[in-house]
């Protein structure tokens, strides 16, 4: 990553649906460029779609929860698989620490929510769960700062494109 992938990567995210030639307009490279970089990145896993931020809370589920799962020895594929089954489930990630998963749950009302979390400590693979109600977001998610924080070069095959 240089400062011409950091500086796509922000215009894609302030206009998702930017065509490649009007990038390289406001990058200021050839279009081609733009093109190379873009397949590049997807190529790479860098950037792994371009579908729409939705707002859950815009959509009908206002209420949020993170869930840490303590699980049997050896059942992760199988809560996996529970989690992925669970529409209410919107990611969950394997950790270290005093429990095995962590879940973010949304849900149209806090009974909505009770009944995902007695369906997931119905879970045979589930020993043990502790959930705490998201009252708002501080931070929301994000991936640009880190980007840009990160030292870069200009790079090698775009003479004209120059950091402002």
């Amino acid at each position: 990553m240089d400062a011409l992938d950091v500086d796509l990567l922000r215009a894609l995210r302030a206009n998702p649906r930017i065509a490649v030639l009007e990038l390289a307009r406001t990058l200021g490279v050839a279009r081609g460029t733009v093109q190379a970089r873009l397949d590049r990145l997807e190529r790479t896993g860098i950037i792994t779609g371009y579908g729409p931020d939705v707002d859950l809370s815009a959509a009908g589920f206002p209420v949020q929860a993170f869930v840490s799962l303590e699980i049997a020895q050896g059942a992760l594929a199988d809560v996996a698989e529970e989690l992925a089954a669970l529409p209410a489930v919107v990611e969950a990630h394997a950790t270290t620490g005093s429990s095995d998963v962590l879940c973010r749950l949304a849900a149209a009302s806090h009974e909505d929510l009770q009944q995902t979390l007695l369906e997931l400590n119905r879970s045979a693979t589930v020993a043990r769960s502790t959930s705490v109600i998201v009252l708002s977001t501080v931070v929301a998610p994000r991936t640009l700062p880190l980007l840009e924080r990160a030292p870069r070069a200009v790079p090698r095959r775009s003479p004209a494109y120059r950091e402002d």
